[in-house]
């Protein structure tokens, strides 16, 4: 009877075996299906991710961020411009044209020179206009005997401060190749291109593109003449 008792047993031992072989499969399987849709939902959204458009930073930049650039004075003369105060870039920008020149220090004989020729009020109240200023050093090239002449000239004065003043406000790329009718009357003439340009092709611009509450300023090297 124990013999019988002993096959019994194994029978069922035999059975469990089986039945958890059988069972141990679909298990697995089941976790297979689980995994695989867990991996395909994991692809689904790296997928749709990757194919969402990427975000942007809208701050207004485009490109190489010229914008900035072009609004900006140019120029090794710029240099010599106080960094604060009623003579810098953002104090003279609060002025008009003739009140700004003279807070510049570069420009002492230029302002000297309008306040003798009775310029002060015509330039300061004009509008939207350029001035090509002559630095010191501009005047300095006149031999002084001329200067001298010229600055107890009051009509020849006139005539060649108001040469160097254009009747409208130009942008750097307007000077690339131009002809502007001055406050005189003749044209000026201007050529270059980025941050190298020529009046006349004589005075070149060591600092441009300044600005005044009703001006563009560009200071040159060279005092210009009038031709008649």
């Amino acid at each position: 009877m124990n013999t019988r008792i002993s096959h019994i047993s194994r029978t069922r031992r035999i059975a469990v075996t089986v039945a958890a072989a059988a069972v141990l499969p679909l298990a697995l399987s089941a976790c297979s299906d689980d995994s695989g849709s867990g991996s395909d939902s994991a692809k689904s959204d790296t997928s749709s991710k990757a194919s969402a458009p990427a975000e942007t930073s809208d701050d207004g930049m485009t490109g190489s961020g010229s914008t900035t650039t072009a609004d900006q004075p140019f120029g090794s003369g710029c240099s010599a411009v106080p960094a604060s105060g009623a003579g810098s870039f953002d104090g003279m920008a609060q002025d008009p044209v003739a009140t700004a020149a003279s807070n510049n220090p570069a420009l002492s004989t230029l302002v000297a020179a309008v306040k003798k020729a009775g310029l002060v009020d015509t330039l300061n109240n004009a509008q939207n206009i350029t001035v090509f200023a002559p630095t010191n050093d501009a005047f300095a090239k006149i031999p002084k005997a001329t200067l001298d002449k010229v600055l107890n000239d009051k009509a020849q004065l006139t005539k060649i401060l108001t040469y160097h003043v254009v009747g409208q406000k130009l942008a750097p790329k307007d000077l690339e190749k131009g002809s502007f009718d001055t406050l005189e009357t003749s044209k000026v003439t201007t050529s270059g291109s980025g941050e190298s340009y020529t009046v006349n092709d004589s005075a070149k611009v060591v600092c441009g593109d300044v600005k005044t509450s009703n001006a563009n300023v560009y200071i040159i090297d060279t005092v210009l003449m009038p031709t008649s």
